[in-house]
């Protein structure tokens, strides 16, 4: 086995394996995937998803999303981000990022976003995914699991070919529900602690953030899957660490 482990060790080395570090938190990373190929993915996606979503045609609110994204992009720092912001029609009360700097914002988050504090608590927090690079993030920790499955099928079948089936099932269980699932609500931690110090920067009220989560919780009327289940934290579980993270600010 370990040979397999040092083949495993100069594949990450040979792909160009980064350390680096999140922006406000400071928290280590480990990202595989050039800057350049993220950035491409990016702009990529953004426009196939322009493509696929009906844009918006309300010109009020769209220019409402962009000059509130544009404030918090200001404070972001990232020159090398091509900042566009989107506003699509749907009913979901959602938004998204892609690489980059692209933001991609759901008409039915106005039924809770209902001021520019909210607004920007929902672009702020998305910023923080894009600036912390959390995508690129997840596809390294995709590769780092699937290469790690590899070399131990690889070892299993040479030696104990039988227990491969059930080591596949355990393995995707494992790697879900005890690593990929758990990361991501970290990041989605991680997000929101980022987009209240841009807020605070851009000079928004980082107060009606806390107001705008409770808004989502009570708008989504106990019907959020359960925390271990699902890569967002629970709405409980997130109002209590922005609590925190709100304190700290206001104490400055």
């Amino acid at each position: 086995m370990k040979k397999y482990i040092g083949f495993l060790v100069a594949l990450f080395l040979f792909t160009g394996c980064a350390v680096s570090k999140a922006p406000v938190t400071n928290r280590t990373q480990l990202i595989l995937i050039p800057t350049e190929k993220e950035l491409a993915l990016g702009e990529e996606s953004f426009k196939q998803t322009l493509k696929d979503m009906k844009v918006s045609s309300d010109m009020v609110q769209t220019k409402r999303v962009m000059n509130i994204g544009a404030r918090l992009a200001n404070v972001a720092k990232r020159d090398d981000f091509n900042w566009e912001f989107a506003l699509v029609e749907s009913d979901e009360v959602n938004a998204f990022c892609l690489p980059g700097g692209k933001i991609v914002v759901y008409t039915g988050i106005f039924k809770v976003a209902k001021t520019d504090d909210a607004l920007a608590t929902v672009i702020a927090h998305e910023i923080g995914h894009a600036i912390a690079r959390h995508g690129a993030e997840r596809m390294s920790m995709g590769l780092v699991t699937g290469l790690v499955g590899v070399v131990a099928n690889v070892a299993l079948s040479r030696n104990h070919s039988e227990h491969l089936q059930t080591f596949n099932i355990a393995y995707g269980l494992g790697a879900t529900y005890g690593v990929i699932l758990p990361y991501s609500r970290m990041q989605e931690f991680e997000a929101d602690e980022i987009g209240i110090d841009l807020m605070h920067k851009a000079g928004f009220d980082i107060n009606k953030a806390l107001s705008f989560w409770i808004d989502m919780k009570n708008q989504s009327k106990g019907k959020s899957v359960p925390e271990f289940a699902s890569t967002h934290p629970s709405d409980e579980a997130r109002i209590e660490s922005l609590k925190t993270v709100i304190s700290r600010y206001n104490k400055r």
